[in-house]
């Protein structure tokens, strides 16, 4: 299974901020959302980083409630990991455990097109595991 058949089944909608943009104005994005991370979108709409709720935390942490104010560009990973629509499943989980985190945006030529999350591979494997199970079952009913 790819990335394009994940991006299929759950759309490519990405919710985005500006680096400009308050890191509560992120915070109350990601409540009103209910989602764990957010795209900072740069010049032309393209990927400048991106915010987690662990990003959050530990700017929180760090420099107490006055980090609310800052701007989300000082805050956010600009390190970003990122996939193509033709990467595997296996690829892409191996990818977010060995650099521990559970969100990555997928781009098409340097656009971004989607967002995946850790979940959606996950889901995207239990539900090929169970094809699988009900094929051999079914190839052994037959046999």
């Amino acid at each position: 299974m790819k990335v394009i058949d994940i991006l299929a089944a759950k759309g490519g909608d990405v919710i985005g901020i500006e680096p400009a943009a308050t890191l509560e104005a992120a915070a109350k994005l990601l409540s009103q959302h209910r989602i764990g991370v957010v795209v900072i979108r740069g010049a032309g709409g393209r990927l400048a980083g991106i915010l987690s709720e662990r990003d959050i935390v530990r700017a929180i942490a760090r420099d107490g409630a006055q980090a609310l104010s800052l701007p989300v560009g000082q805050v956010m990973t600009r390190d970003v990991v990122t996939c193509g629509e033709s990467d595997s499943c296996a690829e892409i989980m191996e990818r977010m455990t060995a650099h521990k985190f559970r969100h990555m945006p997928v781009l098409r030529d340097s656009a971004l097109v989607g967002l995946i999350s850790i979940g959606d591979v996950v889901k995207q494997r239990v539900e090929e595991i169970e094809q699988e199970s009900e094929a051999m079952r079914d190839y052994i009913r037959s046999a």
